[in-house]
């Protein structure tokens, strides 16, 4: 099958970092990552993180992204759908369908720091029925010319959505999370599940193996997109991934910690990060990159690898030199 190669962007900084060059930076990234054969790019999102992180939001800077990336898809990486505004996540994904056209993809998933939920009035613990509920609005405005719709959470009264996709019947949908119930959601109401990148191997088999017996018993087709997200860093050698990437990552992954994600709770990273990284992350030159694709091609049927390959505290240049060599790994592909 052929492997689409995105590039996950990171619009994060330490404290004191100069957002003005930051905001040029992530420009010449995704410049460099359609020069070098990337197919998309994906924004993530996450609001309140001051100040031990400043952050871009997710889709002002993804309207600003398009004229430096013509004919990529694009999409957020993830949407905090269970605590944002369906209506809003709706209209400005149809705005974005039209700005990139025809290739938007909403990527969603549910969140889990408590201060987001606070801050967007919503609670933590309605998080599923939320995105369930949200996922109806959003699809039948995206289909429908008038909806009323009256739910638990959300009330729309014989409506039409200001804009509707270009893209029909609609936008694909993916949802993440890296527990057997999020995946069998995504099931159920997605077009595909999207691999978290703190899952290794194993767990990525066992998941997408649970896909597919809901979809299955959904009596929905298993001939749909497999994309997974995951940290990499194409060295000149081995030993120059490992080196640049580690202290970047590491603080990265570290605030995950702080956050409260599940997958990194314990001992502490940095006594087991080598052991954390492991069949997780792919760090290496080009020809050991370039196998590890064609693993997750093989075992995982993934069909788009989604990379990150800029974290806070990476140099520029190392960033575009790590974009510029998986552009190496796309060509012999």
């Amino acid at each position: 099958m052929a492997m689409k190669i995105g590039l996950f962007m990171t619009p994060q900084w330490r404290p004191g970092a100069d957002l003005a060059q930051g905001f040029r930076d992530l420009m010449e990234q995704a410049r460099c990552a359609r020069d070098n054969g990337f197919g998309s790019i994906f924004v993530g999102q996450h609001m309140l993180t001051g100040p031990d992180m400043q952050m871009f939001q997710t889709v002002p800077l993804m309207a600003r992204l398009l004229p430096e990336m013509e004919g990529m898809q694009i999409g957020p990486g993830v949407l905090l759908i269970s605590m944002v505004n369906p209506m809003m996540t709706a209209e400005e994904g149809a705005t974005l369908d039209w700005m990139s056209g025809g290739n938007y993809v909403l990527a969603g998933g549910l969140g889990y720091r408590e201060q987001e939920f606070e801050a967007m009035g919503a609670r933590k613990s309605e998080r599923v029925p939320r995105l369930e509920e949200a996922l109806v609005v959003i699809k039948r405005l995206w289909a429908e010319e008038r909806i009323t719709h009256h739910g638990r959470y959300f009330h729309l009264s014989d409506v039409g959505a200001s804009v509707r996709p270009r893209q029909q019947p609609r936008p694909p949908i993916w949802l993440g999370g890296d527990v057997e119930a999020a995946v069998r959601r995504a099931a159920r109401l997605a077009d595909a599940w999207l691999g978290s990148p703190t899952a290794d191997m194993a767990q990525l088999r066992r998941l997408l193996a649970v896909f597919d017996d809901e979809r299955a018993a959904q009596g929905l087709s298993r001939d749909v997109a497999s994309p997974i997200m995951r940290e990499c860093f194409v060295g000149r050698d081995a030993a120059h991934a490992r080196e640049i990437s580690r202290g970047p990552l590491l603080w990265k992954y570290e605030a995950y910690a702080s956050w409260g994600h599940n997958d990194t709770k314990g001992v502490p990273l940095s006594e087991r990060f080598d052991e954390f990284c492991a069949d997780r992350f792919l760090l290496g030159d080009v020809a050991m990159v370039r196998d590890e694709v064609r693993r997750y091609a093989q075992e995982l049927r993934s069909d788009h690898l989604i990379l990150r390959g800029q974290w806070p505290g990476l140099e520029q240049r190392e960033a575009l030199g790590n974009i510029e060599r998986i552009g190496k790994v796309i060509a012999g592909l």
